[in-house]
């Protein structure tokens, strides 16, 4: 369970880093079913020129456009992911936090996230509620590192706090991400700091919290088993994307 001061800090800082939080034998485990499933390549997944950030592959013929992003799908592709997805000790964490029974969101990340050597592109800084509709924005991914995360192979950078930022439409570009030419911005950008993870290290972060990652400038693939959740009494809005995939009630035992 969460102390009051992991508590307390999460509030303020709009995330949590759990160092050790899953046994490096399941995390090989899961990095088995992961190297099966990019090699199967099964439907749904999101490639490098899907994403349209910039320097991505122009094409899916292009030059690294059939670059694996995403394994989309994760909670139906594997009892593995399943099983980490609805853990008993990751459901109380986060019933903690939300200070209600917890729900598993389909349509937002539930995928594992992949970033390769040459073509893994840089995301800018953003916020994961631009794209997800629910009546409170407020819900929490979480991410499972599966192997080492750092700034050379694209690892997360968080600006603590800024979740509780109000930002006005004229910040943000049409991808939603800061504007990186205006000096307000700029300064905000500032702010950011680079997260380390190792394999089992789990981070909890809020939706609105400004993240972003640089391109794997390594030699490695990195890996990384993401899933959201809300507290049951945040629905989606009716007809939504948010709403178009299903939920999973996650019980507490």
């Amino acid at each position: 369970m969460l102390s009051s001061t992991q508590l307390a800090q999460f509030g303020q800082d709009g995330y949590l880093l759990l160092r050790q939080r899953v046994p490096l034998a399941q995390c090989a485990q899961l990095r088995e079913v992961v190297a099966q499933q990019l090699q199967a390549a099964d439907a749904p997944l999101e490639y490098e020129t899907d994403v349209g950030y910039a320097g991505a592959p122009a094409s899916p013929d292009a030059p690294g456009g059939r670059t694996v992003r995403r394994l989309r799908g994760a909670w139906n592709r594997h009892p593995r992911l399943r099983e980490w997805a609805a853990e008993p000790a990751l459901v109380a964490t986060l019933q903690q936090l939300f200070g209600q029974p917890v729900v598993l969101n389909l349509a937002h990340h539930n995928c594992v996230m992949t970033k390769h050597p040459e073509f893994g592109t840089a995301t800018g800084w953003h916020r994961d509620i631009r794209y997800w509709s629910f009546a409170d924005a407020n819900l929490i991914t979480a991410w499972l590192a599966l192997g080492p995360e750092y700034p050379g192979n694209g690892g997360l950078q968080v600006i603590p706090g800024s979740h509780r930022w109000h930002i006005t439409p004229q910040q943000l570009d049409d991808l939603d991400f800061l504007r990186p030419d205006l000096p307000g911005n700029q300064a905000l950008m500032a702010q950011g700091i680079s997260l380390t993870l190792a394999a089992g290290d789990v981070l909890l972060f809020h939706s609105g919290l400004f993240h972003a990652a640089g391109a794997n400038l390594s030699g490695e693939q990195k890996w990384s088993v993401v899933f959201a959740y809300h507290g049951q009494d945040n629905l989606p809005v009716p007809g939504s994307r948010s709403a178009a995939s299903g939920e999973v009630a996650l019980e507490q035992n």
